[in-house]
């Protein structure tokens, strides 16, 4: 899905709340944890099954790394998928997939109110909004495949003239 769409369906969400920000970049997010939750996940499955030689190490493999993305995702007590929105004043962040209407309003944070913190990653980028204040975190990580357009969000709220 384009950018443009991602940016109406979020923007449409926000209307349906009664929000008037206009949005200036959305981007697919996981909870911190879960791709390496599922290359965790994968080698025990195929460790567990691996012995009983291919179809089997292949499901294993299968099993082991869509319980270990759960698990990652469940101990984060944040969606397996996001769309994270940015406007002027406020991020906001809605379950949902890139594909889909966004749907609960998972968290909404004055960007005033948090530092964005970027660890870049082999295979994502780690964005960690942090309030100082009180030292709470919300950590997400974005996949580098363009599609997602994380690299829009961490942009939007990294960039030095915000």
């Amino acid at each position: 899905m384009s950018e443009e769409k991602m940016v109406e369906l979020v923007q449409q969400a926000l209307g349906e709340r009664g929000v008037d920000e206009e949005v200036v970049a959305v981007g697919e997010f996981n909870p911190r944890g879960h791709t390496g939750g599922m290359f965790v996940g994968g080698m025990a499955g195929g460790e567990a099954l691996g012995g009983l030689g291919g179809v089997a190490d292949g499901v294993g493999v299968a099993a082991g790394s869509l319980a270990g993305m759960g698990a990652a995702d469940a101990a984060s007590g944040l969606p397996e998928w996001m769309l994270i929105g940015v406007t002027a004043e406020t991020i906001y962040g809605f379950a949902g997939r890139r594909s889909k209407e966004p749907s609960d309003l998972v968290f909404e944070v004055p960007r005033s109110d948090v530092t964005a913190k970027v660890h870049q990653r082999v295979n994502v980028r780690v964005l960690e909004l942090i309030n100082e204040a009180s030292g709470s975190r919300i950590e997400l990580e974005g996949n580098r495949l363009p599609v997602t357009h994380t690299k829009d969000v961490i942009d939007a709220l990294t960039s030095a003239n915000r």
